[in-house]
């Protein structure tokens, strides 16, 4: 009997912790990308529409200077040449305030904007928010947006060693279909 309590308990649990960590719906390929008026790691505003008419990659990512998210960053960084060169913008998002961004951009060099999603909201907008309750960080989620402010790839599961690379296969082969 104390087994079928405690697996009752145990199921409860799991139940409320997968619901408090449902973020919203995630976009799909065609939508309009949710908008944002978010702070950098200067403080500047950015907002999506002033990266109307190019390229976007919006990548979330859970914390500042983690091995993970430094290791995304630091591709995005180093590839970022060859992003600007197929007429793409590098922005990253996470819930941690500016002054981690601050730190970490100025510690790895990153020549992007790290925006600041303290309320959470364009992460749950963007369906990439884990909401633990007291614990709320952002999926390690990107949306490819295409010129006119439309979603054109989502990755759900990224391996952050190999994904600066895969954004730019598939920016090559979008940019090829519209010549």
């Amino acid at each position: 009997m104390k087994w079928l309590i405690l697996f009752g308990l145990f199921a409860a649990l799991a139940l409320m912790v997968s619901r408090m960590a449902h973020a919203g719906e995630l976009p799909k390929v065609g939508d309009v990308a949710p908008g944002f008026n978010l702070p950098d790691q200067t403080g500047a505003r950015h907002t999506l529409n002033e990266y109307a008419g190019k390229w976007l990659v919006l990548y979330f990512y859970p914390r500042d200077d983690t091995p993970g998210c430094t290791q995304e960053a630091c591709a995005f960084r180093d590839d970022l040449h060859e992003l600007t060169a197929l007429g793409a913008q590098v922005v990253g998002i996470s819930v941690d305030d500016s002054g981690s961004h601050a730190e970490f951009a100025k510690k790895y060099h990153l020549p992007f904007p790290l925006l600041a999603d303290k309320s959470t909201e364009v992460a749950a907008r963007y369906g990439a928010l884990t909401n633990l309750g007291l614990l709320k960080f952002a999926k390690r989620y990107t949306f490819l947006i295409d010129p006119q402010g439309k979603i054109a790839k989502v990755y759900v599961k990224v391996e952050a060693s190999k994904h600066s690379k895969q954004i730019i296969d598939d920016l090559k082969q979008l940019t090829s279909k519209g010549k």
